[in-house]
């Protein structure tokens, strides 16, 4: 059964972070970067529901581990930070904004994980569900007359997942609708737009969008084979 997007398990306010173990693979993880999962748990158990921590496996790049998820990833998923570039000397990267599949706004801030000859193998990436803070900072700055603040725009990475992510969040808004309230016509029209936008560019975006659409991906294939099918006519 195709798992509904992550958006759906969400911890509810003083419950238990939701823990995953990480997928074993051939070979055991380095002990360095497995000390970090702790770390993630703690994190997560201390702000939740409205942090989830991952820690990435850059070596193997997948998800090691990953605590409160609110995303729809899982330990062993594909992280896809290959095209990430920091500085050499780099240790926090961060704060940036970035769009939940679900058009919420989250704020993280992400840690480089170094082993003993300081080369890279991991990052710890904290992830803030900022959204109910931000619907109180608008409300209170209605009620208060006070200026929006402005500061410069920072992001991580501008990666398939976030244009994806962007792009639902406004369709979606646009009619005045959510994810999980679209039928099988709605769907083929979202997944219509979307490829017309170029959304489907990245290698993994088609199962990426069945996870989040909460469909099969030979679902959403079927639909892309239609679209270049009418296309090519």
């Amino acid at each position: 059964m195709q798992k509904r997007a992550a958006g759906r398990r969400r911890a509810t306010s003083g419950s238990r972070p939701r823990r995953r173990s990480p997928a074993r693979t051939e070979g055991a993880r380095p002990h360095f970067l497995e000390t970090w999962f702790s770390v993630a748990d703690a994190l997560a158990a201390l702000f939740s529901p409205w942090v989830e921590a991952v820690v990435h496996d850059l070596a193997l790049d997948t998800v090691a581990h990953i605590a409160n998820p609110f995303s729809p990833r899982e330990a062993g998923d594909p992280s896809d930070l290959k095209e990430v570039h920091f500085a050499p000397d780099a240790r926090v990267i961060g704060p940036y904004e970035k769009i939940n599949w679900d058009g919420r706004r989250i704020r993280a801030i992400s840690v480089v994980l170094r082993d003993g000859a300081a080369e890279p193998i991991g990052m710890l990436c904290v992830n803030a569900d900022v959204t109910q803070f931000e619907v109180m900072r608008r409300t209170l700055q209605g009620l208060l007359g006070a200026a929006a603040e402005s500061g410069p725009a920072t992001t991580f990475h501008d990666d398939w997942h976030e244009k994806i992510n962007r792009f639902l969040a406004s369709w979606t808004r646009q009619r005045a609708t959510t994810l999980d309230r679209l039928d099988r016509q709605a769907r083929r029209e979202l997944i219509g737009a979307l490829y017309q936008a170029g959304g489907f560019e990245g290698r993994r975006s088609p199962a990426y969008v069945a996870s989040v659409l909460g469909v099969s991906r030979a679902t959403v294939y079927n639909e892309l084979a239609a679209l270049k099918r009418h296309a090519a006519a």
